[in-house]
């Protein structure tokens, strides 16, 4: 099928050209054609794959030149990472690129003989991750275009590097596309490095002290868990002669301890790239990048190759300590999270702390190791990939106006800047209010950690859900208040409303075909993965509640339509003085006037990062190497 080595090879071509090309407009035209491009390949690669009868398909075998180039290229990447680290002082990190290489090179040139594989596997979880990496990031690179303009007109002491910019996001999209569709190991391996290093390079694209820090943080954890990966492959191909991620998978579930360990390895690495506990700093600190970065990594592209290899590996985690692992840190990151998004006023920082609350129960679904569970945790990456994306663009768009991403200077958006604050209001219900995907998700998730008699799982989905509520509703509270503020200019360009609006319209797509795309898609998926599969919410239940989404999107119209009249009929309110007649200041008993000030609890004392991180991060720290020394130690 020619198509899949299209979508790796044509993205990372494009890059190069996006480096090359320095004449802006030439740049953005280029840009929206090859967009158009991937994501016309991206439908061929679906309706090709639909015609030969869907299911799992497997293509390249014989690939031996194929193999030759991905090991240069695991090579290169590792001389590019010491550069960068010699160059910044910090060579140490180098060792974490440098001592995986090398073990990558033995196994290829003197390690034992390997048992020929297919080396592309395409079913309807690869198809599914090809669909958001091709739309969800194509959308945001459209978005960029415009929103590039705007970011580095008002920031000019940044480095107008658009092209290197431009240059790693394509390099992110082939690097996926490679990821997500392939079988073997090694392939897995530089695919998965390729991201961490584009990451890198995002998070330091303005060069700033604070940005260079964390974009050298994102590198060594995501490296750390690089080199839990190369051990795993290392230590599979000695004991099994071969690479294959679905042959590891297999043997892990006949009992074999070995591919146990592996497993184990490669689910931690994992915990690195999807940013869970103790490793979440490095995507909390990515919010330093321009905002279609933190899209990119936070929807379609890096976290999500975290949780697409556990959804890989979850039949192999089903009761056993890696998957008590897996499940605790997971649910643990979700509750813990969410409790901390609460002190956040910070609009992009309450969705990386969501981001991180989000994938952690993702990651608890895999752990789990059902097919319930599982089922659950797909829906929760549809539902998340599209509204965080959408939400982080529209929080970028809305800090373009309002020159601020403070939630607190958010206040009346509704009536401040309606285009906005309409497409805000329904990614904040796609991510909590049910009956939306992300909840009827999490019901999901707690039915099966209760039918498992998980207790403390089920205690994390409890408490971790109503503190998600908590910090989604002080921020849709103060959208749709009504404010005296002025009405804001909203200098948003086509092309990114144009982006935010195909989010829209998916967000709403999804919601209202959710039991078509339950029974069509999700279901034949898990039944993939595990075998057999029994659903786990009837579809006369899940055409209910699509019903009743319908009634959350007349709330945000109604108001707008209602607030021409609502200026006549305002009351003066009690301030605890006089009211000066527009309900946004009183005269005091001391007869000075007063401005009122609303303002939502942030409990910033209690629930600050600084005050629960490092504790989280110990305990978290703890049950991983106690349970991966427990895995280890089974086994022999």
């Amino acid at each position: 099928m020619a198509v899949i080595p299209f979508l790796i090879l044509f993205p990372l071509v494009i890059s190069v050209v996006m480096f090359s090309v320095r004449v802006n407009r030439i740049r953005n035209a280029i840009a929206y054609a090859s967009c158009a491009v991937i994501m016309a390949a991206t439908v061929a690669l679906v309706v090709l794959w639909a015609q030969r009868g869907g299911g799992v398909q497997q293509y390249y075998v014989n690939t031996e030149a194929v193999n030759r180039v991905i090991l240069l290229a695991e090579v290169v990447l590792m001389v590019f990472v010491t550069i960068c680290c010699v160059r910044k002082r910090r060579w140490y990190i180098s060792l974490l690129s440098i001592v995986p290489t090398l073990a990558i090179v033995w196994l290829e040139t003197a390690g034992p003989a390997r048992a020929p594989l297919a080396h592309i596997y395409l079913d309807n979880l690869a198809v599914l991750m090809c669909l958001i990496v091709g739309f969800i990031g194509c959308l945001i690179i459209v978005y960029a275009v415009g929103y590039m303009h705007g970011y580095q007109h008002y920031h000019r002491d940044i480095p107008d590097r658009r092209y290197y910019f431009f240059f790693v996001l394509f390099l992110f999209i082939g690097a996926m596309f490679g990821f997500v569709l392939s079988a073997d190991l090694l392939w897995i391996d530089l695919f998965w490095e390729t991201t961490s290093v584009c990451s890198f390079l995002l998070i330091g694209y303005t060069t700033l002290p604070e940005a260079e820090t964390n974009s050298f943080r994102a590198l060594w954890m995501n490296l750390l868990g690089g080199c839990a990966l190369a051990a795993a492959i290392v230590l599979d191909a000695l004991h099994t002669s071969t690479t294959d991620l679905h042959l590891l998978v297999n043997d892990c579930r006949a009992g074999n301890t070995v591919s146990l360990i592996c497993v184990a390895l490669i689910a931690f690495a994992a915990l690195t790239k999807a940013a869970q506990l103790p490793f979440s700093n490095w995507l909390l600190g990515a919010m330093v990048a321009p905002t279609p970065s933190s899209a990119l990594l936070h929807s379609a592209t890096m976290v999500k190759a975290g949780i697409y290899i556990l959804f890989r590996l979850s039949p192999a985690m089903t009761g056993n300590y890696c998957g008590m692992m897996i499940s605790f840190v997971g649910g643990f990151t979700f509750l813990a999270a969410s409790i901390m998004a609460i002190a956040q006023d910070d609009a992009k920082k309450v969705l990386a702390m969501s981001t991180i609350s989000n994938l952690g129960l993702m990651v608890a679904c895999a752990g789990v190791g059902r097919p319930e569970t599982l089922w659950a945790g797909v829906f929760l990456l549809i539902f998340h990939a599209i509204s965080k994306s959408l939400l982080f663009q529209d929080v970028g768009a809305t800090e373009n106006s309002l020159h601020s991403r403070d939630i607190e200077e958010m206040q009346g958006l509704l009536y401040r800047l309606p285009k906005l604050a309409i497409i805000m209001f329904i990614g904040i219900c796609g991510m909590f209010l049910a009956p939306f995907g992300m909840l009827i998700s999490k019901w999901a998730a707690l039915r099966a950690a209760v039918d498992e008699r998980n207790i403390i799982l089920t205690f994390f989905i409890c408490f971790g859900s109503g503190t998600t509520s908590f910090y989604w509703t002080k921020w849709l509270g103060k959208i749709i208040t009504r404010s005296s503020k002025p009405k804001v200019k909203d200098i948003t360009k086509k092309n990114e409303m144009l982006s935010l609006w195909i989010h829209t319209i998916l967000m709403i797509g999804i919601c209202a075909l959710f039991p078509f795309l339950s029974g069509l898609f999700v279901d034949p998926l898990v039944t993939q993965i595990f075998g057999s599969y029994t659903q786990v919410i009837p579809n006369r239940i899940l055409v209910l509640l699509v019903v009743l989404i319908l009634f959350f999107f007349a709330v945000p119209v109604v108001s707008y339509l209602r607030s021409r009249n609502m200026a006549m009929n305002r009351k003066l309110s009690y301030m605890s003085g006089i009211n000066t007649g527009n309900n946004d200041a009183f005269t005091g008993s001391c007869g000075q006037e007063q401005p009122l000030v609303v303002s939502n609890l942030y409990f910033k004392k209690v629930f600050a990062r600084k005050v629960l991180m490092l504790p989280c991060e110990v305990i978290s720290t703890a049950v991983i190497i106690v349970m991966l020394t427990m895995t280890i130690g089974g086994a022999f």
